[in-house]
């Protein structure tokens, strides 16, 4: 198994596998765009080629991020990949000297085994909410919160402060030009 920074040639396998659980309910849904735009957030699990699993590191701010699209191909489900992946993950967060790592989720207890805990989503900057503007379960939402203080002395609220002055969602409106 190789762990590597994610390359354009992989945005197929990326979206067949993240896209494979949007079918089922329990992840948003992306298209090749948003994954081209994107794609050096991601980190990849591959095997001769094929793409075992994913997962993205998504900055809000100087100070913290998400990790999304975790996702691990069904087959190697068991197999210690979603970790290999969190801590590759975890690494580069450390290695850009953030202070906190959030995701939404579904299987809470993986992450508590990382060392994540679980929160009020109302506790995490509105901004990283965007996401959730266009996810079917808007109003109803079941995902749970989870995180990660990477550093000693660390709180949320300080991992938080750089996001404050900006801490809005911004929907753009498209209106097409007259014709």
């Amino acid at each position: 198994m190789t762990l590597r920074k994610a390359r354009m040639s992989d945005i197929g396998g990326i979206l067949a596998l993240i896209n494979g659980y949007a079918r089922q309910g329990i992840m948003l849904p992306r298209n090749e765009f948003e994954l081209s735009e994107g794609i050096r957030d991601f980190t990849v699990l591959c095997t001769e080629g094929r793409i075992l699993g994913c997962a993205a590191l998504h900055f809000y701010g100087p100070t913290m991020a998400e990790v999304r699209s975790l996702a691990v191909h069904p087959d190697s489900k068991g197999s210690g990949a979603g970790r290999l992946l969190m801590e590759s993950i975890e690494r580069e967060a450390r290695e850009y000297d953030l202070d906190a790592l959030f995701a939404f989720t579904y299987v809470p207890g993986f992450f508590t085994k990382l060392g994540y805990r679980e929160v009020d989503r109302a506790e995490l900057p509105l901004k990283a909410w965007k996401d959730c503007l266009r996810c079917p379960k808007f109003q109803a939402c079941d995902e749970i919160a989870v995180l990660r203080l990477l550093k000693e002395g660390a709180t949320l609220a300080a991992a938080g402060r750089a996001l404050a002055d900006d801490s809005l969602v911004q929907v753009p409106v498209f209106r097409p030009a007259a014709g």
